[in-house]
């Protein structure tokens, strides 16, 4: 995290590396995909657009971005072939009817189960058609927050089971492919759901833990009559928990040697450390934050776990 705010926070972010890529791409992609929903509805044209941005630079960007496969894939090991495969999608002709059928039910207005299941049952469909060579679980994961802003479940997005699906990795690929096999629904549905629940609770806790250090450090700056853009740009520091001098001076609107006068004062006061060691282009991160950003505090999952795909 404290890679990923810096590169966000430099003026001069060269070459961030692959992992930071994605992130940046992912964000992009989902801030686009709530722009358009105010013109065009979830469907295969956006979930087109979507997969574009997310791969541009990044893992897969040579596979096709944009566009559905035209060949079959399949999921298995590293070098295996697909009769050896743990998964095979549907070949393309299929491919194509299944894309069309998921679209219908995307958009049909007689919804018969309630908003989650029907989520989850969305997000089982989008995975076992695979549409992509690559990048198919990073669309599917955004297309959970976009559906749940898009039927006015949420807000804002301030919900991702991703964090979930990777803590109960080996389950959610076991109970995806067992839907395939078998048709166990129940199980997959239940595992969704008690996704939804955890990461939902998970979201409070972190925005509570925010909202008390805000106010913490609201309270130091004024016992010490600190003055106002101080206060200001540490009320930044929750939106954007990396600065420089210059975003600062952006932000406040004042001189670049006041900027650097306020950035001084949260750092003797511990609000941020400079973590780039340079002299020049100096990045200023809020630690705290990012702690309670990233720190694991959703409660731990006690299921059996079974073999997985890759």
């Amino acid at each position: 995290m404290t890679e990923l705010f810096s590169a966000q926070a430099s003026a001069r972010r060269k070459g961030p590396s692959e992992g930071v890529q994605e992130v940046f791409n992912y964000i992009n992609a989902l801030e686009y995909g709530l722009k358009r929903l105010k013109q065009l509805p979830i469907s295969l044209r956006l979930t087109r657009e979507i997969h574009e941005r997310l791969m541009k630079g990044a893992r897969g960007q040579s596979l096709s971005p944009g566009e559905f496969r035209r060949a079959q894939n399949f999921i298995g090991p590293p070098g295996c072939k697909v009769e050896n495969a743990t998964y095979v999608p549907p070949p393309v002709p299929q491919m194509k009817d299944a894309l069309d059928r998921f679209e219908k039910y995307l958009h049909e207005r007689r919804r018969m189960l309630p908003p989650l299941v029907r989520l989850s049952l969305i997000h089982y469909q989008f995975e076992a058609i695979h549409p992509f060579w690559d990048g198919n679980g990073r669309v599917g994961r955004l297309l959970i927050t976009l559906l749940l802003c898009s039927e006015g479940l949420l807000s804002q997005p301030l919900l991702y089971l991703s964090a979930y699906f990777e803590r109960n990795r080996r389950e959610y690929y076991r109970l995806l492919l067992d839907v395939s096999q078998s048709g166990n629904w129940t199980d997959w549905i239940r595992f969704f759901l008690d996704g939804v629940s955890e990461e939902s609770r998970d979201a409070v806790a972190r925005s509570n833990q925010l909202l008390a250090l805000r106010q913490e450090y609201r309270e130091r700056l004024q016992a010490q009559k600190f003055p106002g853009r101080t206060l200001e740009l540490m009320e930044l520091l929750f939106r954007e928990p990396a600065i420089t001098v210059s975003s600062a001076r952006a932000h406040l609107k004042v001189t670049t040697r006041a900027a650097q006068q306020n950035v001084d004062k949260l750092l003797r006061e511990g609000i941020v450390k400079e973590v780039t060691g340079r002299q020049r282009y100096r990045v200023f991160v809020a630690q705290k934050i990012i702690q309670i950003v990233e720190a694991d505090t959703a409660p731990k999952q006690t299921r059996a776990s079974g073999p997985g795909r890759s």
